[in-house]
């Protein structure tokens, strides 16, 4: 078979990233096509070993290394313009428009979904509620054209993946599609099991709103008798660095080595968004530490309370400090929780047998 990769952009090395390397691994003579590659050498090495990337017209057009977002309206056109014709297999890593590259009949297009495209569907309001003015219409119609374009192109996939039962529920929602759920890959071996809990809580991803990290710093704020270590960096870096009180220690990015050596020690890790999946909670159970996390998305799955963290319900400072505290009546054995990380993985297996079952004919 000849095959090709798609994956939305290349722009840093974070979840769906590990999705791309591990079906790049499986397919190592794939070409891979993005809208654009902007990684440094470091996370090319790490995503997609120093692989070709074909890019679209988005990657040349002006200042599109840091504005490239900025070209939404022109994201359908740029993956439309790749041409498939010659591939027998098409694979697409999608959570905006790489489900959408072209294809005819004679070839097999089987999308592992992260999320239907979030700013278009479920995180409309939240993304379009502050805007006012022209800028609000511009920004309504080119969501309106891409939900438009989105629901047009559906019929270009054979078969749908998703990356949970909740992404799951969205693509039946959202497209009127069915989905087999495979789980993302988590790195079990990197992070290892770690039986010598120190007394701080641990955070960690990128310092964005919708991943609620302040919010957990100012939970933390209430309970001074509580040690909070935030690692992650992101444009809420500074205001949370300026709120954080003398229990909350403030890292920003750290590399992998050091990140591991913290989720490895620390009695828990919190975490307060909203996930499709969320592969960082599952990296922490992996160490043999309990999460704290969302009755909601992803971590309603991965986290079984009382076996391997707990929830909590709202996004509230009032509902984070009430998990802390009942957290601390809990006991938890290093060991259990390790053992609900194991089942995720197998992804390149579950992933490579499923691509075989759909692909018996070509």
């Amino acid at each position: 078979m000849k095959i090709a990769i798609i994956h939305d952009w290349l722009v840093t090395d974070a979840g769906a990233e590990k999705v791309l390397k591990s079906i790049c691994e499986l397919y190592p003579k794939a070409d891979i096509f993005s809208l654009v590659d902007f990684l440094d050498d470091k996370d090319k090495k790490e995503v997609i070993n120093f692989r070709d990337v074909k890019t679209s017209f988005i990657q040349k057009l002006p200042f599109s290394k840091k504005y490239f977002r900025y070209y939404l309206t022109f994201f359908p056109m740029a993956i439309e313009s790749f041409d498939m014709n010659s591939y027998d297999l098409i694979i697409s890593s999608s959570w905006a428009v790489a489900k959408g590259v072209k294809t005819h009949k004679n070839q097999t297009h089987i999308c592992y979904c992260h999320t239907p495209i979030r700013y278009a569907w479920d995180l409309y309001d939240e993304y379009t509620s502050n805007l006012t003015g022209l800028k609000a219409m511009l920004v309504k119609w080119t969501l309106k054209r891409l939900r438009e374009w989105d629901l047009a192109t559906v019929d270009r996939v054979d078969y749908f993946v998703a990356n949970s039962k909740f992404v799951q529920n969205r693509i039946k929602k959202t497209y009127k599609k069915d989905a087999t759920v495979i789980y993302p890959p988590v790195d079990i071996e990197k992070f290892s099991l770690y039986e010598d809990k120190e007394d701080f809580y641990l955070t960690a991803s990128r310092l964005v709103p919708y991943k609620k990290t302040k919010l957990i710093v100012e939970a933390f704020n209430e309970m001074p008798d509580k040690k909070l270590v935030v690692i992650g960096a992101g444009e809420e870096f500074e205001s949370i660095k300026s709120i954080a009180k003398e229990n909350i220690t403030v890292l920003g990015y750290c590399d992998n080595d050091i990140l591991v050596d913290y989720m490895q020690k620390a009695k828990g890790f919190v975490y307060g968004a909203i996930e499709d999946f969320g592969i960082v909670p599952i990296e922490a159970m992996a160490c043999g530490t309990p999460v704290i996390a969302l009755d909601a998305g992803g971590t309603k799955e991965t986290v079984e309370d009382g076996i391997n963290g707990v929830h909590f319900k709202e996004q509230t400072k009032d509902d984070i400090i009430g998990a802390i505290n009942r957290f601390e009546t809990k006991k938890f054995v290093a060991g259990n929780v390790r053992d609900t990380a194991l089942k995720y993985k197998d992804f390149k297996e579950q992933f490579g047998e499923f691509i075989k079952d759909k692909c018996k004919d070509i």
